[in-house]
């Protein structure tokens, strides 16, 4: 199965272009899942049938019916309905603890979904995408920066909970009572653990999916102004969390033989910007502007950007062992776009918290390098080089 994960500039044209991917992959036979919140009512086209309570897959109606061909299916993510039905089982499970603080329990009927939910649901709706059986699913996500945050997001929360509540202290269960009495604290209740294992194995899931080396990201941009500085920002955030960058999609395009002056000065100044991110990505695909907004599955056609089979692999983060030369190993980071003011990295433990730019990660050190001292850094050319000396404490000796 291949994921698309579809995000760009705000009013780029995502929802359309990831409309227009699943109907051309659709058209050519594929079982094809749409996963988006907008496109049931996007170009004219309607969803046979709308779903209720958990998000399920609806046909769309108005599309190619022709022999060999397919009609993809649409997720609509419910964030409303996934808050109120976690929200009352996790209410279910702590009953008993909730029952002693004299808590009055909520109704479905009073629960308004808070902020935040809107990602999980998001995140839930891929995950359950995912294990289907699916040749493609394409993805609509927010705009770049909350798309690289919302990609990043199960990590973050996975590393949050094994903080909070570290999974071994879960071992020490029987003993609770005794532990109990002698710190003189209650220690938390089994239902949490199990909760807390049951949100791990979630977020571990979708984490699967976001990594995999058949999921990636394709970016639609409109030529303009902030275009380019979008792509940057998406190579930067996809680079720090090591996912791959499928396509990028210049859409809209002007075309550059008008005979009106104002037209032309139009076309030129968007022309202008779509040669900078010609020579930021050789790879650039272009989508013509129809001069309208898209109607119907015809013009859908024209807009449609095939996939590549195999997504490109993402920047690979190597360990450099150079002890034989002058004794250190040197851990290559790539960071495409990054500027030395905009980068710090601290080591703590077994993690190194990296900055660049607007975004942040606490990323795992490898096993090699956690018996090591960090003794500098360098950015050149994108590549963050952060040097490491063994320590002798915990550096295996040689034997002479």
């Amino acid at each position: 199965m291949r994921i698309i994960l579809v995000t760009g500039t705000g009013g780029a044209g995502r929802t359309t272009t990831a409309l227009a991917t699943a109907l051309a992959e659709a058209r050519a036979g594929r079982r094809v899942l749409l996963v988006s919140a907008d496109a049931g009512t996007t170009a004219g086209l309607r969803a046979d049938g709308t779903g209720t309570g958990k998000p399920r897959p609806v046909r769309l109606t108005d599309a190619p019916d022709a022999p060999g061909t397919r009609t993809p299916h649409l997720l609509v993510p419910d964030p409303a309905a996934d808050f109120r039905r976690e929200f009352l089982a996790l209410q279910a499970r702590s009953s008993s603890a909730l029952d002693l603080l004299g808590a009055a329990p909520f109704e479905d009927a009073e629960l308004t979904e808070l902020p935040g939910s809107g990602q999980i649901a998001q995140l839930r709706a891929l995950r359950n995408a995912a294990a289907g059986d699916w040749d493609l699913v394409v993805a609509e996500l927010p705009p770049v920066r909350e798309a690289l945050a919302l990609l990043a997001l199960p990590e973050q929360l996975r590393r949050y909970l094994r903080r909070l509540l570290p999974p071994e202290r879960q071992a020490a269960r029987a003993l609770r009572p005794m532990l109990a009495q002698l710190a003189g604290v209650p220690l938390p209740a089994q239902w949490l653990y199990e909760t807390t294992a049951r949100w791990e194995q979630e977020l571990a899931a979708v984490q699967d999916v976001i990594a995999s080396p058949d999921t990636a990201v394709r970016l639609v941009l409109e030529p303009g102004p902030a275009a380019a500085d979008a792509l940057r920002t998406a190579r930067l955030g996809l680079a720090l969390q090591g996912l791959a960058l499928d396509t990028v999609v210049a859409n809209r395009v002007l075309p550059a033989d008008s005979a009106d002056p104002w037209f032309a000065g139009l076309a030129a100044e968007q022309h202008h910007h779509l040669a900078a991110l010609r020579a930021a990505h050789p790879g650039l695909r272009e989508l013509p502007h129809l001069g309208r907004v898209p109607r119907g599955t015809e013009d859908l056609v024209l807009l449609a950007v095939p996939g590549r089979q195999t997504p490109e692999a993402p920047p690979a983060w190597t360990v450099e062992d150079r002890r034989d030369e002058d004794g250190i190993l040197v851990w290559h980071v790539p960071l495409p776009g990054a500027v030395k003011d905009g980068l710090s990295l601290v080591r703590r433990g077994d993690e190194l918290l990296l900055a660049v730019g607007p975004f942040r990660r606490a990323v795992p050190l490898p096993p090699v390098l956690r018996r090591c001292t960090v003794t500098g850094a360098g950015l050149v050319d994108g590549d963050l080089r952060i040097r490491f000396a063994p320590d002798p404490g915990l550096w295996p000796r040689s034997t002479p």
